[in-house]
């Protein structure tokens, strides 16, 4: 039961159930079940297919980045904010970012006869499998889904127990227009020509015509009767009798129809009828990735029987049970291996399972978010989830570097904070967005940190340092001196947020967020140069530019910090800082990076520690799933466990929905965090919660570990087995607070001497190559 969610109802939010659906997913092709007892709903989807996406060629408009320089040196930041969007806007430029379109659903009709008890739904996050049961008088019904990732298939088993037998009809569909509140208020357009098609040997072929390009998108199903009968039923396949059935389903996207029909079809004949046979290989796959690490923080079988319903009613009522911070960690975990696969497109904001023809943020959000989704990535040892994403910015370089010469006139890249595929160039024009350069190297530490958890130089050599070399390009154009010999970065964009002068105004101000100097900006480029420098001399490349960019480094501005005693987020007099803010962006250098620590420089850092306390402290009803997920992330790097596990208390009780998906923000005016009435899903606090987890447990660098740098007193006795440390070292670590004695196996893939850290006391310790180092130590003694 513990790595299993039980639910109570079906999926019963208003007019967009596919919110409350149970998801199930191999990476790229993804299902999700809405649990529907008389008429059941699997909505299918395919991450490589979107629609409504409009790329037109991006105009030359760097000619106006003088006016908008000047202006905001005369502090005139109102009449610069919209200078690069308008010209692009008069130049006639059209661009829409578009939205996934959903593939079709899955509909399951099954008669009810005296009304259904003991209804359940679950998920089985250790094999991927969804489950859907209940009882009709004397009959029971079981319905249980999986997505294989070794056959590209989407596998539902349907049976009966009783005397009524198995009666249900099978269906391919256009997914529900209605099924889904749109992101914006002109209506969607839906796909075309859709056409559906069954036969007697159990086949239904579905197809309709994506109008942004064109081409055909679909399914096959075939349904197998194990022991009752099959008849054609207009388009669908009717089961009579006997007491299970299977059905298998294929999708294809880009395709022509009747070639795509002959093909999965020809597949699917050949496709064993065993449900058992068919799980196996899956199961085995997905486990081996789910059980790479484990968690138990000392909770019993008996914690993990409640439903989902049940532990939120818990939350409510105070401190969340430890029983559902490990579900919520495990289920973080399962949607990045489900939503994240070699070969396929990286995980967007609402995750694979978006339902609406034009959902709310929609794409994949490179100011926060998409880094958000793969922050347990390294640290939970599932390094290849990350390979998406280093697939998809690679792809769109040549995007990127017109970015930046046609919006600034400069070389390298810049990378829009909101893409969608195919293109990379900016979708979406609003001057917040233009105006944020920092996305290329906010990815870029992902790139790093792919070369300091695995140590492919092959990797650092041909993929990070190339693609950091072109932010930091960027940098060498963009930045200006100042008249203290400094760099200035103007226009600058903290996120999202608005200097707290430029709020005074009123609600007409709030929206104006360009500015000079962003704290993240220097933070950024502080890293970029300080990892291509690191990284070329461990490769020996790029000698002629080493030199340049320890140059470079010297002219980056120091933190500055207010007479509050916080870390400034704008290096610049004409901005004051505004705490009522979701966005934590200027903490950069302690969370998600490591430039400042508690050890190497005490009195910044509690500059920073005092600032996020004050988003916290001040602005907590500015705050959303997603902040609350980053700001644990932030506490567990300071060291503050309990802190941590309180403002995931916050987000459990404000932002969880039954599923346990997360939303943007509470829907329910409770005052934990931002109002908005649509609270979209967004999938970035579940996998923030994730790494919120890993990050209080383990902390790394190179050639430095820390256990349990942030144990909450909660947690009284516990273990965590698998977790992966910068230096490719495997990690398990047991605890118990009240003996303080701790236990810990450290599993190395090279020879490497290293820091063993843990409270106040150290120890350096030589790890062999594929040797296991056992240490058991007291917390009350030196290591």
């Amino acid at each position: 039961m513990k790595n299993k969610l039980t639910l109570q109802y079906p999926a019963a939010w208003l007019g967009e159930k596919w919110r409350e659906a149970l998801p199930s997913g191999n990476g790229i092709i993804a299902a999700a079940v809405y649990g529907g007892v008389h008429n059941e709903t699997v909505l299918l989807t395919h991450d490589d297919l979107w629609h409504e996406v409009v790329t037109s060629e991006l105009p030359d408009v760097s000619s106006k980045l003088p006016e908008v320089r000047r202006l905001l040196k005369e502090n005139k930041a109102f009449e610069a904010d919209p200078i690069l969007s308008k010209a692009l806007e008069d130049a006639g430029y059209k661009a829409d970012i578009g939205a996934p379109l959903p593939l079709g659903d899955i509909k399951v009709n099954t008669p009810v006869d005296q009304g259904f008890t003991h209804y359940s739904r679950s998920l089985d996050m250790e094999t991927g499998e969804v489950t859907v049961q209940w009882q009709d008088g004397e009959s029971e019904y079981k319905r249980t889904l999986f997505t294989s990732r070794c056959d590209d298939l989407v596998v539902m088993e349907l049976s009966c127990q009783g005397p009524k037998g198995l009666h249900s009809t099978i269906a391919l569909d256009l997914h529900d227009p209605s099924d889904g509140r749109p992101g914006r208020s002109d209506d969607p357009e839906l796909p075309i020509n859709i056409e559906i098609r069954a036969d007697a040997n159990g086949y239904i072929r579905y197809a309709a015509e994506n109008r942004n390009d064109g081409t055909d998108f679909g399914a096959v199903a075939r349904v197998i009767s194990q022991d009752g009968s099959l008849s054609q039923d207009g388009n669908s396949i009717k089961i009579e009798n006997g007491s299970s059935a299977l059905l298998v389903v294929k999708v294809f996207i880009k395709g022509k129809r009747e070639e795509a029909w002959a093909s999965l079809q020809k597949e699917l004949e050949s496709v064993t009828t065993d449900y058992r046979a068919l799980l196996k290989p899956h199961a085995a796959e997905h486990g081996e990735l789910f059980n790479r690490v484990t968690l138990d923080l000392g909770t019993d079988e008996e914690d993990h029987m409640l439903s989902n319903e049940d532990y939120l009613i818990g939350a409510y009522q105070g401190e969340v049970a430890t029983a559902m911070v490990e579900k919520m960690w495990a289920y973080g975990r399962y949607l990045l291996i489900i939503s994240s696969k070699a070969g396929g497109q990286p995980c967007p904001l609402q995750g694979k399972w978006c339902g609406s023809y034009r959902g709310y943020w929609t794409f994949n959000m490179a100011n926060e978010n998409l880094q958000m989704n793969y922050w347990q990535a390294m640290s939970g040892n599932l390094i290849e989830t990350a390979l998406p994403v280093f697939d998809y910015f690679d792809r769109l370089i040549d995007d990127f570097r017109e970015n930046a010469k046609k919006l600034y006139g400069c070389r390298g890249i810049v990378v829009s904070c909101i893409t969608t595929p195919p293109s990379g160039l900016f979708k979406d024009i609003q001057p917040h967005i233009l105006h944020w350069t920092g996305a290329g190297a906010w990815v870029g530490q992902h790139y790093y940190d792919y070369y300091l958890y695995t140590g492919d130089e092959t990797f650092l050599k041909e993929r990070a340092l190339p693609f950091l070399k072109e932010v930091a390009l960027f940098y060498e154009d963009f930045f200006t001196i100042d008249e203290n010999g400094y760099f200035l970065s103007s226009p600058s964009n903290s996120p999202e947020n608005s200097p707290g002068n430029h709020m005074a105004g009123g609600s007409a101000m709030k929206s104006m967020e360009t500015t000079m100097n962003a704290t993240m900006d220097f933070a950024l480029a502080k890293e970029v140069f300080t990892h291509l420098i690191e990284g070329s001399q461990i490769v020996g490349n790029n000698q002629e530019d080493i030199e340049k960019w320890e140059s470079l480094l010297t002219k980056i501005p120091p933190y500055q910090v207010n007479d509050d005693g916080a870390v400034k987020e704008w290096m610049h007099p004409f901005y004051t800082d505004n705490y009522h803010h979701r966005h934590q962006s200027h903490i950069y250098p302690v969370f998600p990076g490591t430039e400042v620590t508690r050890d190497n420089n005490p009195e910044l850092y509690k500059a920073f520690e005092i600032a996020i306390r004050k988003r916290l402290e001040i602005g907590i009803s500015s705050q959303t799933g997603w902040s609350f997920a980053h700001m644990a992330n932030i506490y567990a790097r300071m060291g503050e466990g309990d802190q941590a596990l309180n403002v995931l208390s916050l987000l459990a009780r404000s932002c969880v929905m039954n599923n346990f998906y997360t939303t943007h923000n509470d829907w329910r005016e409770s005052g934990i965090g931002t109002q908005f009435e649509a609270a979209p899903y967004q999938i970035d606090a579940n996998f923030g919660w994730t790494a919120a987890i890993q990050e209080m447990l383990l902390f790394s660098t190179p050639n430095n570990i820390t256990l349990l740098p942030a144990l909450p007193r909660a947690w009284h006795e516990g273990s965590v087995k698998g977790l992966l440390a910068k230096g490719g070292v495997n990690v398990s670590v047991s605890w118990n607070q009240e003996t303080g004695n701790i236990d810990a196996e450290l599993l190395s893939s090279k020879d490497q001497t290293i820091t063993l850290r843990c409270g106040d006391s150290s120890l350096e310790i030589s790890l062999q190559a594929n040797t296991v180092f056992e240490k058991s130590f007291n917390a009350q003694q030196s290591l």
